[in-house]
């Protein structure tokens, strides 16, 4: 084949596609990034120099991907650096897709598509995609996956500026601005691109949207015309959507897997108790959402501190929206009494927590120093104002 430019990554990425390229990256699909080095003098002798380090890159990003992705599916889509960063995981996408397919939406436009992520979760629940996004190569990686996964029918690409996208035609929008800058994350939702007021503009346009946005997002920021939904994998915080065309001022946490959802009732902030035998500690979707009244209540129980997100309570109740530890011990903020009670404990595998502490989890099992057989849980954080220590298990 021809040299690959690969000062051009449109150039490079069309050389994954040929048979040549096909063939390294199925190569490289158990490579150890370890051995990179020899691995790549071995194949440069037998292939262009430039297509082996675009096929390595995709090889080590093929790998990141299958967190996301699952092994299966990472082993045959393409990537881009930004797109494995900024991609929703597959069970989010999945779930997601499963909610537009109950709303009896058979047609998205998925403006800012990225890499396909949720234009292919969204195809594989029977919905027919239109997947936009400005940036050429992006454009081209959601082509690729689109045809190596089979889903070409009912996944069409657009290269595209979002704001210029006539979505009449499609039952519903879904839109995930850019979060991202030259300097990391953006917090200001108007600074995202598109802008969320241009996103909430679009969805207003059709009988059903959801725009995907940051989970630190202010709830003053949003509309009273929308649902906002927190979602949270495997007790990770993974991003809140606000949903258009469900159920107005709703506001939801919703845990995966499961799904598992709880919605706001509009509950008074708990009272604060003393720490009873069991401390529970809610979900990140549940903080997030503001609905920790919900569960106390479901619980029966208070806050050990008005702005402190754990809830105690004397009973052990299973709930799935938080995870509950017996507490053994409650002490004054004081390492050198935790040092004694852990060696009396013979404690050497120690969980740490902290809420409300400026104490670093790494530096506080350094000062311990663990040794023995046993576990523990200790939480930083505070009790009716006063720092204090914390000692239990998993309950």
């Amino acid at each position: 084949m021809g040299r690959v430019n690969d000062l051009d990554p449109l150039a490079s990425f069309a050389a994954l596609l040929t048979a040549e390229g096909r063939a390294l990256l199925d190569w490289l699909a158990d490579y150890n990034p370890s051995e990179e080095l020899a691995v790549a003098t071995r194949l440069r002798r037998e292939h262009p120099a430039e297509l082996v380090s675009a096929a390595l890159g995709q090889a080590r990003l093929r790998q990141r991907a299958a967190a996301k992705f699952g092994p299966e599916d990472a082993g045959r889509m393409y990537f881009t650096p930004n797109g494995v960063e900024q991609a929703t995981r597959c069970s989010v996408a999945t779930y997601r897709a499963e909610r537009f397919a109950a709303l009896g939406v058979r047609s998205v436009a998925d403006l800012c598509s990225g890499i396909g992520g949720d234009a292919i979760a969204l195809a594989r629940a029977g919905i027919s995609v239109l997947a936009v996004d400005r940036d050429p190569l992006t454009a081209q990686t959601v082509r690729a996956n689109a045809e190596v996964l089979g889903l070409a029918e009912l996944i069409e690409v657009r290269c595209a500026d979002v704001t210029e996208i006539d979505t009449s035609s499609y039952d519903a929008v879904f839109v995930d601005p850019a979060r991202r800058g030259g300097h990391g994350r953006i917090f200001d939702p108007e600074a995202y691109s598109p802008p969320l007021s241009w996103a909430i503009d679009a969805a207003r346009t059709r009988p059903h949207a959801a725009l995907k946005i940051a989970p630190g997002v202010p709830h003053e920021a949003v509309p009273e015309d929308a649902e906002a939904e927190w979602i949270s994998d495997h007790g990770d915080v993974k991003e809140a959507v606000l949903w258009f065309g469900t159920a107005p001022r709703t506001v939801r946490a919703t845990l995966l897997p499961g799904p598992r959802s709880l919605t706001g009732r509009g509950l008074p902030d708990p009272e604060v108790r003393k720490v009873g035998r069991f401390l529970y500690e809610p979900d990140g979707a549940v903080i997030r959402a503001h609905l920790v009244a919900e569960v106390a209540q479901e619980l029966d129980g208070g806050l050990i501190d008005e702005t402190i997100a754990y809830i105690t309570s004397d009973e052990l109740r299973p709930t799935p929206y938080a995870t509950a530890y017996e507490i053994t011990d409650e002490l004054p903020f004081n390492l050198k009494k935790l040092k004694a009670l852990l060696r009396e404990r013979e404690v050497g595998v120690l969980t740490v927590k902290k809420r409300g502490s400026a104490v670093e989890p790494e530096e506080l099992r350094r000062k311990v120093k663990l040794r023995g057989p046993n576990t523990a849980t200790v939480f930083l954080t505070r009790v009716a104002g006063a720092p204090t220590m914390l000692v239990g298990r998993p309950a």
